[in-house]
């Protein structure tokens, strides 16, 4: 079976790449960077630029599924000119890999897309499930709305659409665990603002085996891609610090502070989303690392 991904030199991408390489299936992968195009019996790259809408059709050939990941990071600060390529990356990339496939003859019977659970509304205290239609009134809101319209297209191709909602990914390679631990390392760890708000997370290798079980079983729809047990900034911090075995002394750290730091981007600090992944485990989805505790240990 051979997948075609897109956004594969990532951090989800090239945990996602491994896991598939490993259990046996061809990888074709899109790339903005001609450098990074590797040419090899199962793992092929080929080069794209949503931006001029440019791309090697070729990349679909014997394609059975596609998994999009691509899209610019949305941990950078966000300045106007920032914002529109976050929007840009994901909008512009989902629609020309529907107005390739709607013009060229294809084998493709499913895309599975990357999507986030930034879509439901800041909240202390509701749990969210995919069922959940109300969009949070940010910036990210609209980032994720926009972006889940254009994936919605390629059902118009008889082709099944899936998007996976995905929560803060824990990994040991980089991203949000990592930009965490380095303040606690220091002995400088703190929550942000009351500590209240939820963070649902999840290990990057439950996440990359979720978007392999929906292409496995054929799945449609959305999911949210998080682990079973979401936990409070409060409770992340200490349990990060209890791994790292750090003292927290600190007092949280004001929302003000962090608005002044990273501007509007400090949202994603302060947001509350508690996601319930139940969804997945109706469909039978194991969680390997359900607990944060267990996930940590591995990753820490």
């Amino acid at each position: 079976m051979t997948v075609l991904i897109t956004g594969a030199t990532g951090l989800v991408g090239q945990a996602l790449v491994n896991l598939l390489l490993q259990n046996g299936y061809s990888v074709h992968y899109l790339s903005t960077s001609k450098s990074k195009l590797i040419n090899q019996n199962n793992y092929k790259g080929f080069y794209w630029n949503p931006k001029l809408s440019e791309i090697d059709t070729n990349a679909f050939d014997g394609v059975d599924v596609i998994i999009h990941l691509a899209g610019a990071s949305v941990a950078k600060k966000w300045t106007n000119n920032y914002k529109e390529e976050i929007i840009e990356s994901r909008v512009l990339s989902t629609r020309l890999l529907y107005q390739t496939l709607h013009k060229k003859a294809n084998t493709v019977k499913q895309i599975i897309s990357a999507s986030a659970i930034g879509i439901y509304p800041d909240d202390l205290n509701y749990i969210y499930h995919e069922t959940d239609n109300k969009v949070d009134d940010s910036f990210l809101g609209n980032v994720v709305e926009q972006w889940e319209k254009e994936v919605n297209q390629f059902e118009k191709l008889q082709i099944l659409v899936a998007k996976v909602r995905i929560g803060i990914v824990l990994s040991d390679e980089g991203g949000a665990l990592q930009e965490m631990a380095k303040p606690i390392k220091l002995g400088l760890g703190a929550a942000f603002g009351s500590g209240e708000q939820y963070q649902s997370w999840i290990h990057i290798y439950d996440l990359v085996s979720i978007f392999q079980f929906i292409m496995n079983n054929k799945l449609a729809g959305i999911y949210n891609g998080v682990a079973p047990y979401p936990v409070t900034n409060a409770e992340l911090t200490k349990a990060i610090a209890k791994v790292l075995k750090k003292p927290l002394f600190l007092p949280n750290i004001p929302k003000f502070v962090m608005k002044l730091i990273l501007g509007e981007m400090h949202q994603i600090l302060f947001s509350s989303q508690h996601v319930s992944c139940r969804k997945l485990l109706d469909a039978k989805f194991q969680f390997k690392y359900a607990s944060l505790d267990k996930a940590l240990n591995d990753l820490l």
